[in-house]
């Protein structure tokens, strides 16, 4: 009889560790505010990154998409209009946990260069100002750019596999590197490297009033 009990424990133990391990296995979906759903687990199948959460250079810099975006006040802008200064291109989306861990060092950064370079986070949410509103506000984002892409066509514009995603853009318009995940982005690191471009000779910015 004891041998029974004993071993109907072992096996209620072993069923709850399977949907523990079930439930927060690191391959589960991610609920987006669609409703739908996406997986955190990598496509074996698909091509990785060679550096993930590293800045990884272009071995040739490339022209940066058209791409068109909103601000929250319903302006109308393109990503052409940050022509003539360095631009940080961040896609992200406020159900995407690691876009919201590195959004306040997004904040930061911006604070730190000011006119010398613009942080434009892309909200790749379908309810688009609905929900990144109260999000800004909770998170006390004060510097930062954030623009409205509900459409999500940033994503499809740059081909991006996962958020977040951002690209560094020269003042010509050409795409330098990209990294894919969360960075640290105000770390001595990241700022050295960010700093190693903009200080660049010919790389002079000028500002131009249609991205103020």
């Amino acid at each position: 009889m004891k041998k029974l009990l004993g071993a109907l424990i072992v096996l209620v133990v072993l069923c709850l560790a399977g949907l523990a391990a079930a439930l927060y296995w690191p391959g589960a979906p991610l609920r987006r505010d669609d409703g739908n759903t996406m997986s955190s687990k990598p496509d074996s199948t698909a091509p990785q990154p060679q550096a993930l959460g590293q800045f990884t250079p272009l071995a040739r810099p490339r022209p940066a998409p058209e791409l068109a975006f909103a601000a929250p006040d319903g302006r109308k802008l393109r990503l052409a209009d940050f022509r003539g200064r360095f631009a940080l291109v961040n896609l992200w989306a406020t159900w995407c946990g690691p876009c919201v861990s590195e959004m306040p060092s997004l904040d930061r950064l911006q604070a730190r260069f000011g006119d010398r370079l613009s942080v434009v986070a892309v909200s790749e949410d379908r309810k688009g100002g609905e929900v990144v509103g109260p999000f800004i506000k909770r998170l006390g984002l004060t510097h930062l750019g954030i623009y409205l892409d509900p459409r999500m066509a940033a994503q499809q514009a740059f081909a991006v596999e996962g958020l977040p995603t951002s690209f560094l853009i020269d003042p010509q318009g050409r795409v330098l590197g990209s990294l894919m995940g969360a960075a640290d982005w105000d770390s001595p690191a990241m700022v050295a490297r960010l700093e190693g471009y903009l200080s660049r000779p010919g790389t002079g910015a000028t500002i131009k009033a249609s991205a103020q």
